[in-house]
């Protein structure tokens, strides 16, 4: 298949894994890098494929070796997969085996009863189609992406077991699960001989569950790994809503950001976490992820960019020295739990 006849096949930058820390995922022998890429929003079939194979591939140059996916991805459902597959079958299919590609299964993706859910014809076939959208014979890590209160959580487990034990996946992990589910799920995952490699929750300044919630220790206890999604808490931790909403911002058209939560409570708290970043000369959104990873529990938190330039800048995220316990102290002051969230 061709895309292009003059467009010209990646070559990595040599000094890539030079550039970014890697951590290891709990008690795992695998390591991923701190930053790992997200294709959840804006990398659907109504933006730019050569603007997203130039991230994607920018990313990798810098070290961003790990790229999660999920069947939901889009719009519409299955056009992230399929745009990364692309990119992989033209640049990336001779670094194969240095990339770590997660995908996900279990959130709706049409109206059919086995097009949801955590069943095993459900979770399976649509492990499947990610298969074939990524034109690889396996993933790295496949994740129930939501707990299904209709199913057995044994038959969801079962599910992610087969995966492994058919070889079209390596490891498997969970996201959205409460902890005392993500217990039952890790001890059933244990009992079958395929340990629970990471958890992916929602974790950010303002979006502290998995400090309250018990999922941090959880995470120390069992020996998995936290992969963190929406450490910038869908962009309210940048400096983007800090004057009003441009006319540009995700808050106008997105299902995930209400305008109604750019208010002045908001503004106020995140103008003063703005402060202490300028303070220690990085943008609130660096502070964010610095933020994030300070625990040890946290092996990578996930970013998305709309440019190579953003990726860049968040990037840079790491370069920066340890929040020091006064600041921690501020932060915790000004970035209160459910600020920016929906009615």
């Amino acid at each position: 298949m061709s895309y292009g006849a003059f467009e010209k096949v990646h070559a990595a930058a040599e000094d890539r894994y030079e550039r970014l820390a890697y951590r290891r995922a709990g008690k795992s022998g695998l390591d991923l890098p701190a930053l790992s890429f997200g294709l959840w929003q804006k990398f659907g079939a109504d933006y730019s494929y050569e603007v997203q194979r130039e991230i994607v591939l920018h990313a990798f140059d810098l070290g961003i070796s790990h790229f999660d996916n999920a069947d939901r991805y889009g719009p519409p459902h299955r056009a992230a997969q399929q745009l990364f597959g692309r990119v992989l079958a033209k640049d990336l299919a001779p670094y194969r085996d240095e990339l770590i590609l997660s995908t996900k299964a279990g959130n709706p993706i049409g109206p059919s009863p086995y097009l949801r859910g955590g069943s095993r014809k459900s979770l399976l076939t649509s492990l499947e189609h990610s298969l074939r959208d990524l034109g690889t014979d396996y993933v790295d890590i496949f994740y129930s992406h939501r707990p299904d209160p209709t199913t057995p959580l044994e038959e969801t487990v079962g599910a992610l077991v087969s995966a492994v034990q058919q070889g079209k996946a390596l490891y498997v992990g969970v996201s959205n699960y409460s902890p005392e589910q993500t217990r039952d799920a890790a001890e059933l995952l244990r009992g079958a001989g395929v340990p629970l490699l990471v958890h992916q929750p929602r974790y950010s300044i303002f979006d502290r569950r998995p400090e309250q919630d018990g999922l941090l220790k959880l995470a120390a206890e069992d020996g998995f790994g936290l992969v963190v999604y929406s450490p910038l808490a869908q962009g309210l931790l940048t400096d983007k809503y800090l004057d009003g909403i441009p006319a540009d911002a995700r808050a106008r058209n997105s299902q995930f950001l209400s305008p109604d939560v750019i208010d002045d409570t908001y503004r106020l708290r995140a103008a003063a976490l703005n402060r202490i970043a300028e303070e220690r000369g990085q943008s609130l959104a660096q502070l964010a992820l610095q933020w994030v990873l300070r625990q040890p529990q946290v092996t990578s938190a996930l970013i998305g960019a709309s440019s190579t330039r953003q990726l860049d800048h968040n990037v840079r995220a790491l370069d920066f020295p340890p929040l020091l316990p006064e600041e921690l102290a501020m932060i915790d002051e000004h970035g209160v739990h459910g600020t920016g969230w929906k009615p």
